[in-house]
């Protein structure tokens, strides 16, 4: 493959990826209001399109036909930064993700990442810590004592629980040797589910401490103090509108996509079938390269459910109870998991 050839497959699968993502997002809040709907015994959108398939189109065009309002007493420049930070981050992680076979095809053609990266998960930690300055940002430049009291807040909560996450992920390296998400997975594939980091890894814990991080992380019920109504009206984007806070709202689901592909490839086997190698591949390139697809994206979905499920249950914890969680509770657990895992890997 010629340097002209790479460059050029390289552009197209990111222009595939950013336009999946995207739809991803758009579907990820149609899934939720259809899930909400249901357990509040309700139908949820269903007028627009088949069974409502076609009400994210309708939101988008809603959203850029909207009123682009800027107060007067906004610094600028960084009002402006704050909500591209944000969104860029959450699409930028999926960069490093694998969701499929690293070789597909006579010339080997990598279709299911973007960039094999040594320190893959290293680089998506980094870049959705990066994703707080955008929430920062966004309360300070907008000179509205409720926003940066938000945004404040929200910063705190992620630098507080982004260390509870970080270290929850120490022992599923510590047992695979590496920070490459593909090596992680590759590890994971011999038995299927008995394999998985979740179950035969022992990391059951560290999952626990992810999932809920993860919340907290990507603000979402019953951790999404930043946006609390009865408190700061709107939290950090009160003073946003039309496609600016559509960039904020597009981030919080990209994210939680983010979120459920990292939470399958580090404890839930990444692409690989529940039933490991027991089964003999098809030999069909086509069914060969669309299965591990379509095990990688029901993974992900049964993630996003969850998540829904969460919010459409639990109640909004007060900022104290929220805080003291992730220190107190999160914290020492995370360092238990890594001592436990540390020393069962030395006895082994």
């Amino acid at each position: 493959m010629t340097i002209l050839e790479f460059f050029l497959w390289s552009l197209l699968k990111v222009a595939v990826v950013t336009v999946v993502m995207l739809l991803g997002v758009a579907y990820t809040v149609l899934l939720e209001r259809k899930l909400v709907g249901r357990i509040q015994n309700r139908w949820g959108p269903s007028r627009v399109g088949p069974f409502g398939l076609l009400q994210p189109l309708v939101d988008g065009a809603k959203s850029f036909m909207k009123e682009d309002l800027i107060p007067a007493g906004v610094y600028k420049p960084i009002y402006l930064l704050a909500p591209i930070l944000a969104l860029g981050c959450a699409l930028i992680s999926i960069a490093v993700v694998p969701f499929g076979e690293p070789k597909i095809g006579p010339h080997g053609f990598d279709l299911f990442e973007i960039a094999n990266v040594n320190i893959g998960l290293l680089v998506i930690l980094g870049i959705t810590s990066i994703g707080v300055y955008g929430i920062a940002l966004a309360g300070w430049s907008s000179n509205n004592k409720y926003s940066l009291l938000g945004s404040l807040r929200s910063s705190a909560q992620l630098i507080s629980y982004e260390l509870a996450l970080g270290l929850s992920l120490v022992g599923v390296v510590l047992r695979a040797g590496t920070l490459n998400l593909r090596a992680i997975v590759e590890q994971q594939a011999t038995l299927g589910v008995a394999t998985w980091n979740i179950f035969g890894g022992g990391q059951f814990l560290a999952f626990f401490i992810y999932l809920m991080a993860a919340y907290a992380e990507t603000n979402r019920s019953p951790f999404d103090l930043p946006e609390a109504e009865s408190e700061l009206t709107g939290g950090y984007h009160t003073e946003y509108s039309s496609m600016k806070f559509a960039m904020f709202f597009m981030a919080e689901y990209a994210n939680m996509i983010n979120v459920g592909c990292v939470a399958t490839l580090l404890f839930f086997g990444g692409w690989t079938s529940p039933f490991g190698n027991l089964i003999e591949p098809p030999q069909n390139i086509f069914v060969h390269a669309l299965m591990p697809l379509f095990w990688f994206v029901f993974k992900v979905f049964c993630f996003l459910c969850l998540y829904v499920w969460v919010r459409g249950t639990l109640p909004r914890f007060r900022y104290d109870q929220l805080m003291n969680f992730g220190w107190r509770v999160l914290m020492p657990l995370s360092i238990l998991n890594i001592v436990g895992t540390s020393l069962w890997l030395a006895y082994r």
